[in-house]
């Protein structure tokens, strides 16, 4: 038995897909946590770009069974559309994919209220306007929608009645037509009836026969609701204890927490960033590395690796291992810099500060470390590295104080270098 999670150690976007991809080929089981269809995860095989915004990574593989737990609200137009396109791209689901009865439903309303919000310049945080923060507020506030109501024609018709009457004042008249939204949610829950089953009693019989499971986060540590920069976060827990929430397992199930890292730092939207290039020094390091979101294609803001942020990542999430990708953007660099501490006000920091204000005020104090000068996306072995990129991997992996098992240098299957 083997149970591994695999979390984003950073504010997102670290490549997450790829390795979920990678070692669900070893893998007979894949669940995805928490998030919705504000993921983006990019996979590359055989030069084919598939980007999955609610389908586990491990639906590319046909033996891997797949799972979306309770944790993750479900746009079920998105994800129907996302089931077709893969499998118009000669990928068969089947009956591979399962989705927890227990996972909130994300309605027209919810985009409303996303949009609507992230239209007034005090609330603005940068979201992708998919709803998933109001599918979520609904959840706690329990009015929530769920995947199983969608098979009650009464009672998803009584939940609908009092969430329009609750959001009605708020959006101004503007909600679509009740009859409507029931007739199409209705045909949703129709079309995925055999699908919606109980995620974690199929976990815990997975795990009772010894199958190998991989259980998936979206976005990244810094992004937690309770752990990252608030209020620029997103509205669930991406970390590694939210695995057992999100899917109904216990963390005694866990063995192993993999936490994937950029070999530099970037994030979208609002909020401190501290190690942030400047413009066009960003703009070099976004071109070479696609810094562009595979969900809303915004540009990702760069900056340099941030040792502060790494050490935190791997004390709220438990890590054992790490994967560090896109080695090789940074391939034609003279030197390379890892922030290994804050100045604030004139006193050194070496953890990250809870305060917003105050990380708004961080200065980073760099080490610095001689670049290679040479392409890394050949490499196979470690030790085909440069000797500096080698260096540079193991100065991350000693200042992080986890090991780092995997190294990505291209967005293909196999460009990738793995170490024992």
């Amino acid at each position: 038995m083997s149970v591994r999670v695999v979390v984003g150690a950073q504010w997102g976007d670290e490549g997450k897909g790829k390795i979920v991809d990678l070692l669900s080929s070893e893998s007979e089981v894949v669940a995805r946590f928490q998030g919705g269809a504000n993921a983006g995860h990019t996979v590359v095989v055989n030069g084919r770009r598939f980007i999955l915004h609610l389908l586990p990574s491990g639906i590319l593989h046909p033996h891997v069974r797949c799972y979306i737990g309770n944790g993750v609200v479900v746009d079920p137009e998105a994800l129907l559309q996302e089931m077709e396109f893969v499998e118009k791209e000669g990928i068969e689901i089947g009956e591979r994919l399962i989705i927890s009865g227990n996972a909130h439903v994300i309605l027209p309303y919810h985009r409303l209220l996303d949009q609507q919000r992230e239209s007034v310049p005090e609330l603005h945080i940068g979201t992708t306007g998919r709803g998933i923060g109001p599918a979520y507020v609904d959840k706690y506030d329990r009015i929530g929608i769920r995947m199983v109501d969608l098979l009650d024609a009464a009672g998803l018709r009584n939940k609908l009645e009092i969430n329009y009457q609750l959001k009605g004042s708020c959006l101004g008249g503007k909600l679509p037509d009740l009859e409507e939204t029931l007739e199409t949610y209705l045909r949703y829950g129709d079309r995925l009836r055999e699908r919606i089953r109980d995620v974690s009693l199929l976990l815990q019989e997975d795990i009772r026969s010894g199958r190998r499971i991989l259980l998936e986060g979206a976005q990244g540590t810094l992004l937690d609701v309770d752990f990252g920069t608030y209020p620029f976060v997103t509205s669930s827990n991406p970390i590694a204890g939210s695995a057992c929430v999100g899917l109904g397992i216990g963390p005694t199930q866990i063995d192993a927490v993999l936490g994937v890292f950029k070999a530099y730092t970037t994030r979208v939207g609002a909020g401190p960033f501290p190690t942030e290039f400047e413009p066009d020094f960003a703009e070099r390091v976004r071109q070479a590395g696609g810094e562009f979101g595979a969900t809303t294609g915004r540009p990702r803001r760069c900056g340099w690796f941030d040792g502060i942020l790494a050490r935190f990542a791997a004390r709220v999430n438990g890590l054992t291992e790490i994967a560090i990708t896109k080695l090789d953007v940074l391939d034609d660099l003279e030197e390379i810099r890892v922030c290994v501490a804050y100045n604030v006000d004139g006193t050194e920091v070496e953890e990250l500060p809870t305060d917003l204000s105050v990380m708004e005020r961080c200065q980073p104090r760099y080490e610095t470390l001689p670049g290679w000068r040479s392409p890394t996306s050949d490499a196979r072995r470690f030790e085909e590295l440069p000797a500096n990129a080698r260096a540079y991997l193991r100065f991350l992996e000693e200042w992080i104080g986890v090991p780092v098992r995997i190294v990505s240098v291209g967005s293909d299957r196999k460009q990738t270098i793995f170490r024992d």
